[in-house]
């Protein structure tokens, strides 16, 4: 028996809690995503000690943090029957991971542990490590996103001589270092367990790298094996092809961003010839060129294993192209073929076509962004005439045209085996539209397709929908940018009368008016499949807002609807709020850019006190008036299923603001508040701030443009000090200067919670800076901080320097537009050589001069590096 709660917060753990006592058939419980919090967690722990049924617990995104971690590490020591625990990004911290690994010494019966994205740091990963060498249970661990660095790779490694039951370790993103690349290495010369191992983003280097080359010579049990962003070389690549040679069990290797140029596909081709286990190789983005390409090409004709290669963004060009075809054509074995944005032109798509033809065994192509034009198009049709293995087709962005999308179409009529097909921003126009709609008609395995930005008209439009009358396979449709018009709007509406397969309907942007919403709305009364209608900016106005609001009344199917952009007022919304009192599918839906006056705000918002079902609600550009925001705060205090609130653009000034901040003191289930490009000011801010220093649910708060200048960022600060859930808060362009900053600053010392921090565009200046830095040598859990256009100086850009020097959670700093000249430039070099987390440095449009961007240069290897001048 499973149960996943779905309400949040305490009544998530009421249900849970009294599942867990009183239940003796329950073995999985999922509260993911629920914020159930350090005290709900510890609850947790306690019926874990006594429960004997529960074989798996999902409990990620839970913000159960140091204390929820040390609690259900307690309760694993006598725990026997709990195997799978999911404790995904819950900041369980240094003493919970060292805590759970105390607990893994004596657990007999756990084999799945996530800990992704935790903080665990280097100890923490140090005790799991000790553990690892006396548990004998556990298979799988994930410590993905944990900075364990270096320390704690070695560590790991150490763990893996003597470990006999893992099998699965995944350690990506935890800059591990090429001392950690090594050892784990040496690791694999004796560990006979472990089969996956991934090491993606871990900066292991050349070194590293041709360390488990060494090691893979000699391991007889690893199957996958992923270093994706390493700054692996050609040294690395053709190390690891000379292992391959010999290896006889590995079959994933993923080498995408790396740097393993020509030289390196070459190699890893010429391994391809002997080889004989390999079955998965991704090379995306390695710049291996038309060499690289041929030689790929060549190795494929003897090649017998793989069937999985990813060249996608190498530039192996037509030669590349054409000699893939070749090969492809005596090839037996290789299913998915990946050449989007590789240059391949029309004579590679041609030559494909012609392969095409022979083969049969290839099921998914990819060629999107190739330029392949009229020519590759209609090859690639006369090929598929034949072809009875392809199933998926992507062609985005390859200005087929007119010819290539009717010769498509043709083919569609007679193939039994596309059921996806890519046709996306193509121009096939009026005439391939009506074609594409025919073969609709007759053709009995297409089920997706996509058709954005093809300019097919009322005609292509309508065609489409006499097809949808007989066609019974298609369950997505994408049609937006199309400009259908109010006739294909009609049409389209008259065939989901009777069409029982379609479940999602993209018609952003084809002005259907009202007519077609109407007709639309007419269909969905009787409709009893689609889910997903996206009407975006289609000017349905008044009466197609009426109509459909009236359809959602009967409709039981529909569960998102966007009506952005549509000019729907006073009546559409006034029965829409009637809607809402009964419909009990609805969980999405989006009125941004409606006006909606504040009589019928009262209506609207009375109904979402009632609604049980809705989770997501856009009312961005709505011109919402006090009157109006009352009777919605009044809504969301008895509400409890929405969790997202889009209140952009709405002219909300002070008095708003505090009338929400009051509903979000009680309030239990949202999460994420938008209140951007409002006037709140202080007064506002400062009634948020006290909302927050109570409210345990809200996640993100969006204040962009919102005047809360100096002392509302002061009693933002203020709040962050207590609150315990916030892990997002953007203050962009709000007139914040040095004085915000430092008490943000301050704040900062002291929150363990907030994430992401957007400051962009307040001229906090050097002396900001200087705060923040000192902050930041402190907090462990800030991740990203946006300091774009902010007039910071060399000594702001200093200052950071130093913080990045000791802090080691910081991935993400945005330095754009400031006056950061060659010696902040060149600190910030030198800081990043012992800096081992930042991933992203953007210092775009300063005034930095050739000494600065050189050094710079020499270090953005181990980060993604823009430099403006």
């Amino acid at each position: 028996m499973s149960q996943k709660i779905r309400t949040k917060g305490a009544r998530a753990l009421a249900e849970a809690l009294k599942a867990l006592k009183t239940n003796s058939t329950l073995t999985t419980l999922n509260l993911k995503d629920n914020k159930i919090g350090e005290n709900g967690s510890v609850a947790l722990a306690e019926a874990l000690k006594t429960n004997s049924t529960l074989t798996t617990l999902y409990l990620q995104d839970n913000e159960i943090r140091e204390n929820g971690g040390v609690a259900l590490a307690e309760a694993l020591k006598t725990n026997s029957t709990l195997t799978t625990l999911n404790l995904e990004d819950n900041k369980i911290g240094e003493n919970g991971g060292v805590m759970l690994a105390e607990a893994l010494k004596t657990n007999s019966t756990l084999t799945t542990l996530y800990l992704q994205d935790n903080e665990i740091g280097e100890n923490g990963g140090v005790a799991l490590a000790e553990a690892l060498k006396i548990n004998s249970t556990l298979t799988t661990l994930d410590l993905s996103l944990n900075s364990i660095r270096e320390k704690g790779g070695v560590a790991l490694a150490e763990a893996l001589k003597t470990n006999s039951t893992l099998t699965t370790l995944y350690l990506q993103g935890n800059e591990i270092g090429e001392n950690g690349g090594v050892a784990l290495a040496e690791a694999l010369k004796i560990n006979s367990t472990l089969t996956t191992l991934n090491l993606r983003l871990s900066s292991i280097g050349e070194n590293g790298d041709v360390a488990l080359a060494e090691a893979l010579k000699i391991n007889s049990t690893l199957t996958t094996l992923n270093l994706e962003d390493n700054s692996i070389g050609e040294n690395g690549s053709v190390a690891l092809a000379e292992a391959l040679k010999v290896n006889s069990t590995l079959t994933t290797l993923d080498l995408s961003l790396n740097s393993i140029r020509e030289k390196g596909g070459v190699a890893l081709a010429e391994a391809l010839k002997t080889n004989s286990t390999l079955t998965t190789l991704y090379l995306y983005n390695n710049s291996i060129g038309e060499n690289g390409g041929v030689a790929l090409a060549e190795a494929l004709k003897t090649n017998s294993t793989l069937t999985t290669l990813n060249l996608g963004l190498n530039s192996i060009g037509e030669n590349g192209g054409v000699a893939l075809a070749e090969a492809l054509k005596i090839n037996s074995t290789l299913t998915t073929l990946n050449l989007g944005w590789s240059s391949i032109g029309k004579n590679g798509s041609v030559a494909l076509a012609e392969a095409l033809k022979i083969n049969s065994t290839l099921t998914t192509l990819n060629l999107d962004g190739n330029s392949i034009g009229e020519n590759g198009g209609v090859a690639l049709a006369e090929a598929l005439k034949t072809n009875s293995t392809l199933t998926t087709l992507n062609l985005y962005n390859n200005s087929i045209g007119e010819n290539g999308g009717v010769a498509l179409a043709e083919i569609l009529k007679t193939n039994s085996t596309l059921t996806t097909l890519n046709l996306e921003r193509n121009l096939i126009g009026e005439n391939g539209g009506v074609a594409l709609a025919e073969a609709l008609k007759t053709n009995s395995t297409l089920t997706t397709s996509n058709l954005h930005s093809n300019s097919i008209g009322e005609n292509g439009g309508v065609a489409l929908a006499e097809a949808l009358k007989t066609n019974s396979t298609l369950t997505t449709l994408y049609l937006q940018d199309n400009k259908i018009g109010e006739n294909g709007g009609v049409a389209l509406a008259e065939a989901l009368k009777t069409n029982s397969t379609l479940t999602t309907l993209i018609l952003q942007s084809n002005p259907i008016g009202e007519n077609g919403s109407v007709a639309l709305a007419e269909a969905l009364k009787t409709n009893s499949t689609l889910t997903t209608l996206n009407l975006y900016n289609n000017s349905i106005g008044e009466n197609g807002g009426v109509a459909l609001a009236e359809a959602l009344k009967t409709n039981s199917t529909l569960t998102t609807l966007n009506l952005e952009g549509n000019s729907i007022w006073i009546k559409g919304l006034l029965v829409f709020s009637e809607a809402l009192k009964t419909n009990l599918t609805l969980t999405t839906l989006s009125l941004e850019g409606n006006k909606i006056a504040d009589k019928i705000a009262l209506a609207l918002y009375e109904s979402v006190k009632t609604n049980s079902t809705l989770t997501s609600l856009n009312l961005g550009c709505e011109s919402i008036e006090d009157d109006g925001l009352q009777a919605l705060s009044e809504a969301l205090k008895t509400n409890t299923s929405l969790i997202k609130l889009n209140l952009q653009s709405n002219s909300i000034e002070d008095n708003g603001a505090q009338t929400l901040a009051e509903a979000l003191k009680t309030n239990s289930t949202l999460t994420t508040l938008c209140l951007k490009y409002n006037s709140i000011g202080f007064n506002g801010a400062q009634a948020l701030a006290e909302a927050l220093k109570t409210n345990s649910t809200l996640t993100t708060l969006d204040l962009e443009n919102n005047s809360t200048g100096d002392k509302g960022a002061q009693e933002l600060a203020e709040a962050l000090k207590t609150n315990a859930t916030l892990t997002t808060l953007d203050l962009w362009r709000n007139s914040i200067r040095s004085s915000g900053a430092q008490a943000l600053a301050v704040a900062l010392k002291i929150n363990v919670t907030l994430t992401a921090l957007y400051l962009q565009n307040n001229l906090i200046g050097d002396n900001g800076a200087l705060a923040l830095s000192e902050a930041l040598k402190t907090n462990s859990v800030l991740s990203t901080l946006d300091l774009w256009g902010n007039s910071i100086g060399d000594n702001g850009a200093q200052a950071l320097a130093e913080a990045l020097k000791t802090n080691s959670t910081l991935k993400i700093l945005d330095l754009q537009k400031n006056t950061i000249g060659d010696n902040g430039a060149l600190a910030l070099a030198e800081a990043l050589k012992i800096n081992s987390t930042l991933a992203n440095l953007n210092l775009w449009h300063n005034s930095i001069g050739d000494n600065g961007a050189w050094l710079q240069y020499q270090v953005s290897q181990v980060i993604t590096l823009r430099i403006g001048l």
